[in-house]
């Protein structure tokens, strides 16, 4: 019993050390994710049915990350045939995925800025943000990363 003990023991040692070290570790047969907290803040304006989103998304650590995609939703589909920038593509009429591409952990993060038109000119409009995927990371606070803003049609920056 002890024996068993001691070697559990070494295995939660080495997966604390490759997990605090920003590694994935193995135990047994299992592989241990990093953990890495992905945060994503910005703002959106709206203004005679145009969407102005600026995104920042960045890992606070403790493990840096090699890509992770960010899911924009809005509530109003948005208008056919428009330009996203580089790493971003349509999933969807309501629907916008980028890469954030590597997120170094409490590094600068990555920015990315869109111009949307929305179709008609809607007085408001509900944005949900948040990691739709993160490499397999546990992120143990998805408070920074999940937001849902309401953004009425006043030209005013909503920040989340």
């Amino acid at each position: 019993m002890c024996v068993m003990r001691k070697a559990l023991w070494a295995v939660s040692a080495a997966a604390v050390m490759a997990i605090g070290s920003g590694a994935s570790a193995v135990a047994g047969d299992r592989v241990i994710a990093p953990e890495s907290d992905v945060a994503h803040h910005g703002q959106v304006s709206l203004t005679d049915g145009r969407l102005a989103v600026w995104l920042l998304s960045e890992s606070y650590g403790p493990s840096s990350l090699t890509d992770s995609t960010v899911r924009l939703a809005f509530s109003v589909p948005l208008a056919g045939g428009q330009a996203l920038p580089p790493g971003c593509l349509w999933s969807g009429d309501r629907v916008v995925l980028c890469a954030t591409g590597e997120l170094r952990a409490g590094g600068v993060g990555r920015q990315a800025a869109l111009d949307l038109r929305t179709v008609g000119t809607p007085d408001e409009v509900v944005v949900t943000i948040g990691t739709q995927w993160n490499g397999g990371a546990t992120d143990r606070n998805t408070q920074n990363n999940e937001h849902r803003v309401l953004v009425p049609a006043t030209g005013d920056p909503y920040v989340f």
